[in-house]
């Protein structure tokens, strides 16, 4: 059986192994395949992997060998499903592996804003605190979570753990979700929609998918509801937030700063306005990309194949 995987190094630049794959055939790993190369590179496949390499629906219609896709991600946004479905291709994804990494981030970029860590080490190490007249010294303003309310857009399972470690930290939960389910038993939490939302949270973080209905969700209108002191946060999909926008609002104090791991166009061009917005945390979308993360990945993405090639796929996002 061959398989091909045509953008393995995100995944596995090295420190995973893909013996559990190679279990089930011959497998040949691309570090990075172009979109032009798709249909080069998996001729002849039965089975193809992708992370963030786009298989269109051409590709799918010159691939006749074509069996199963595997995503090697929860996002499967491309790969045209419908086109597999129609070829009789089974596309499954690897849902849940990132959750808790996510939620690390998340407070991560949320606790660099409140307390500006990094910031305040470069001073000391520049000198600033051994210069002080005083036994301590700060130069950006300190922020305590405690008694503040977090408005989660995205109450799935990541939106969820970022609800339980808010609440460890004392902070009252706004969410919204496609589905409002019952949360009688947290007294610190209630549901709203999203203008309320925006307008009553101090932290805003955003756990929803990319959807047409989500994609510029946070824009300009949207922002200046917010309060001139609140954080935004993204760990989700970059699109979700118009990058112009945000950089504005902050740029203007409409809102107090902003921490992302995504942006809407990525890997980003040099000229993306939030390089030079004020109060602006950015991280090259890593939150997933833990050891821990990308070794749960492995094992769900090689229990995949097994199950498909046993006949009873499991994840299967175009049933």
């Amino acid at each position: 059986m061959k398989i091909v995987i045509l953008d393995g190094y995100a995944l596995n630049p090295g420190d995973l192994s893909w013996n559990e794959l190679k279990k089930s055939g011959d497998v040949t790993v691309y570090d990075r395949t172009p979109v032009d190369k798709v249909v080069e590179r998996a001729a002849g496949a039965e089975i193809l992997f992708t992370n963030k390499t786009v298989v269109t629906e051409e590709a799918i219609n010159s691939l006749p060998a074509l069996k199963f896709i595997g995503v090697l991600a929860t996002g499967y946004n491309i790969v045209n499903t419908e086109a597999a479905k129609a070829k009789g291709i089974v596309v499954a994804n690897v849902p849940g592996y990132g959750t808790t990494s996510v939620v690390q981030m998340t407070f991560a970029l949320l606790l660099e804003l409140c307390l500006h860590v990094q910031k305040h080490s470069d001073l000391v190490m520049e000198g600033k605190w051994a210069k002080s007249a005083d036994w301590c010294f700060w130069d950006y303003p300190l922020v305590e979570l405690a008694g503040k309310t977090i408005g989660i857009i995205g109450y799935g399972s990541i939106g969820q753990k970022v609800g339980d470690v808010a609440t460890a930290f004392g902070m009252n939960i706004i969410a919204n979700s496609r589905h409002w389910t019952d949360q009688s038993h947290q007294p610190n939490f209630r549901w709203a929609e999203v203008p309320e939302l925006l307008a009553q949270s101090d932290v805003v973080t955003i756990h929803c998918p990319l959807f047409p209905e989500t994609k510029g969700l946070i824009n300009k209108e949207r922002l200046k509801t917010m309060k001139p002191s609140a954080f935004l946060l993204n760990t989700s999909r970059g699109p979700i937030i118009i990058d112009e926008d945000l950089a504005d609002a902050l740029n203007n104090n409409v809102i107090a700063g902003a921490g992302i791991d995504v942006l809407s166009v990525e890997p980003p061009s040099k000229g993306n306005p939030l390089f030079s917005a004020k109060n602006c945390i950015i991280t090259p979308h890593i939150s997933w990309a833990t050891k821990e993360a990308r070794e749960r990945l492995m094992a769900v993405t090689a229990n995949n194949l097994a199950a498909f090639i046993n006949g009873n796929p499991v994840n299967v996002v175009n049933g």
